[in-house]
């Protein structure tokens, strides 16, 4: 396509190669996303189980359904491990994870890999949108220097022009037309998972790009599946968006898990206290305590804020405070249910615990840095013999930091425990009878909070 005119004409007409490298719980559902707007998507993944499902009509995500993706490939979806097919595609949206190493510092890897793998495929006029989560100044450092460098073999380059004027959401004004380069820009994902409110398109989508032709193009991409676009003048500007609203999430959170603990031993109940606040109609939002923090955002973004903090000789200290109290929740709940048990006369070695839940959040399929796993080795470590039940994992083996190599345990079995943990409150399961067959309830959900039972611990 001929200039920047012909790129958002293209996007007007629908005729854009999109390319959504990583088809998880944000490429793919992005992916749909695109297909409803009838774009012609291919899907990028190493994963080939990915790959084959998806050609193959199925879908492995329990929100998103067969016949969604059945309706996808009707617009044209398919997916692939090659990564040639780089070049015919228009826009290139990379949703790889981000998570973080043993030592609480950025793993990169999964970022740097991918852009090492497409930059020899690039061409001029292809625009790349990192939408990963991470630090301040990955899309320049790692997506824009990667480009460069291979680009010097290949006469390709990140195009950059004049910055996008800040605050801007309309149109920037005197923008070259010639697409001599690579457009390069950064996008946050904002998805959440298991939310039936929100449709996802309703949700503005924040724009960085590296200039005012990558924002423009970007914002025109974006804006033909979102009702709104948010653009802000660079891209550090929108990966400290997303740090932000994550870290504002955590800090909340970590503040209602500190307030449950001494409400509990003050004898009033955190969650009369939160509803009661909640009626006040300005100045509170309601954040509800648990057993930790999980899934991929709000357990890493605060680290991950705090690693480029140290570059720049600061310490965000009241941040870091806030992700040391959500990580010792997993603990707290281990402490408790040993404290419960030893009022029964048993301790933790040797007895039978049931978790009920691993998901880190109701109703979704998602295991990304779960309190559960972390509970689980812990218990593991007192000598506990653990088992778990979940609606949405038969099994679960091996992952980045856990080793369970467990199947879901049957709820008729729920008698032959000595503790059953409620780590996760799925709809499905009924609260009263677990407590009518459990010798002893460890609730850190408030699951059971209408039930009035000598056996539940509130945790």
């Amino acid at each position: 396509m001929e200039g920047l005119e012909g790129w958002l004409e293209a996007v007007d007409r629908r005729t854009t190669q999109i390319g959504i490298i990583g088809l998880g719980y944000v490429g793919l559902p992005l992916t749909l996303l695109f297909s409803e707007e009838k774009f012609r998507v291919t899907g990028f993944d190493i994963d080939l189980t990915k790959v084959e499902s998806l050609n193959d009509g199925r879908s492995y995500i329990h929100r998103i359904e067969r016949d969604h993706i059945r309706a996808a490939q009707r617009s044209g979806f398919r997916a692939t491990s090659n990564f040639a097919e780089i070049a015919a595609m228009d826009a290139i949206l990379i949703c790889v994870p981000t998570p973080l190493n043993e030592d609480h510092t950025p793993d990169m890897s999964y970022v740097t890999s991918t852009i090492e793998a497409i930059a020899p495929h690039l061409r001029p006029g292809q625009l790349v949108v990192l939408e990963s989560t991470t630090y301040p100044g990955t899309t320049e450092e790692i997506i824009v220097e990667a480009i460069n460098r291979h680009g010097k073999r290949q006469g390709v380059k990140v195009l950059v022009n004049n910055p996008m004027p800040v605050g801007v959401e309309g149109e920037a004004n005197e923008i070259p037309d010639a697409l001599n380069g690579v457009m390069v820009a950064f996008s946050p994902e904002r998805e959440d998972p298991g939310n039936m409110i929100t449709p996802r398109r309703e949700i503005p989508k924040v724009i960085g790009g590296v200039d005012a032709r990558a924002t423009t193009a970007a914002a025109a991409l974006y804006g033909s599946i979102f009702t709104r676009t948010v653009r802000v003048s660079t891209p550090a500007a929108a990966e400290m968006t997303k740090l932000l609203e994550n870290i504002y999430r955590s800090v909340n959170i970590a503040l209602v898990n500190e307030m449950k603990q001494l409400c509990l031993k003050m004898g009033i109940d955190i969650w009369e206290v939160i509803e009661a606040a909640s009626t006040k109609p300005f100045g509170f939002q309601a954040f509800y305590p648990g057993p930790g923090v999980g899934g991929h955002c709000i357990p890493v973004d605060p680290f991950y804020l705090n690693w480029k903090a140290r570059q720049f000789g600061f310490q965000a200290r009241f941040i870091e405070l806030a992700g040391e109290i959500n990580e010792a929740m997993p603990g707290y709940v281990v402490q408790t249910t040993s404290r419960a048990l030893a009022r029964k006369g048993k301790t933790l070695r040797g007895a039978k615990v049931l978790v009920l839940g691993l998901a880190y959040k109701r109703d979704v399929d998602d295991l990304r840095e779960s309190p559960a796993l972390q509970i689980i080795e812990l218990l593991r470590h007192e000598g506990a013999e653990v088992a778990y039940n979940d609606p949405f994992f038969e099994t679960v083996g091996h992952g980045r930091h856990y080793h369970l190599d467990l199947h879901s345990t049957p709820l008729d079995r729920v008698g032959e425990f000595d503790c059953v943990i409620v780590h996760t409150d799925h709809s499905l399961y009924d609260f009263a009878e677990i407590v009518e067959q459990a010798k002893l309830v460890i609730d850190t959900r408030n699951a059971t909070g209408a039930i009035e039972s000598s056996k539940i611990v509130r945790c």
